[in-house]
């Protein structure tokens, strides 16, 4: 079918499943961890913190780490993130399923994920090109990330929410930690060509950020595109921080009562 025509392609449909149930999980974690925070602390400024400590490392490392990873093997950087993710999901289940993890446990882990996530979605993004070798699919296969990514987005929290009246956080944290084996599986059943490694070029790393800059800065299209997606970052997703508190303080509803 033309709407998903990206998935012929053998490595493509296999990221597509295995990210598929990563991101269910992922979501889960989101959802998880800030309830975990406002029913530790019942402060809606620690969501705050541990939200930026989850969000500042992303931030920093991004420009730095999408040069570092263009030099690298991103299928071999993709498997290395996503043990990393993994690992870091077990450590938080581990730490609220013994009802020991604290404020600080959580923004530490948070911290982690995020120094993670400024690796991995460069590479991710990236990959995508290699996985869809036809340049004529490629339009598809970013529709059908955005369209994962909504799915995920829609069915992960929904999960999330009935684990945390039943079960409590820390499974959450735990299915989550299991989802990411679906794409590790995904990445290591693939069968890619290696290409040639760019550590060897000429240029460093200032020089190599200058040109993005450059070529940035010198694109109108590309400028307002990284400006829009700035500002909607900035003051529109950081509502998702405070929602534990609406659902506490102004709907009144916590997790006893789904289990009562």
């Amino acid at each position: 079918m033309f709407a998903v025509r990206a998935l012929r392609h053998r490595n493509y449909r296999l990221f597509f499943g295995g990210q598929s149930v990563s991101l269910i999980g992922t979501w889960m974690t989101r959802i998880a961890t800030s309830w975990l925070v406002y029913r530790l602390t019942g402060s809606a400024l620690l969501l705050g913190v541990v939200g930026f400590a989850g969000q500042i490392p992303t931030f920093l490392l991004a420009p730095f780490a999408g040069v570092w990873v263009d030099r690298l093997d991103r299928h071999r950087v993709l498997v290395v993130t996503q043990i990393l993710a993994m690992l870091q999901s077990f450590a938080l289940a581990v730490l609220a399923l013994a009802h020991r993890i604290t404020i600080w446990d959580i923004a530490w882990l948070s911290a982690f994920q995020g120094t993670i996530n400024a690796f991995d979605m460069p590479a991710r993004q990236a990959f995508v090109v290699e996985m869809v070798e036809e340049r004529e699919d490629l339009s598809n296969a970013i529709a059908l990330n955005s369209s994962m990514v909504n799915m995920a987005r829609l069915i992960g929290p929904s999960l999330a929410g009935v684990v945390i009246a039943v079960f409590g956080e820390g499974y959450c944290f735990l299915i989550d930690g299991f989802s990411y084996l679906a794409v590790i599986a995904s990445l290591l059943l693939m069968r890619v060509r290696r290409q040639e490694s760019r550590r060897g070029r000429r240029s460093n790393l200032p020089t190599e950020l200058k040109e993005g800059w450059t070529y940035v800065s010198g694109s109108a299209a590309i400028r307002a595109i990284l400006l829009l997606l700035a500002l909607v970052s900035l003051v529109g997703m950081p509502y998702t921080v405070l929602m534990p508190i609406f659902a506490g303080s102004v709907l009144h509803g916590d997790r006893t009562r789904w289990v009562s």
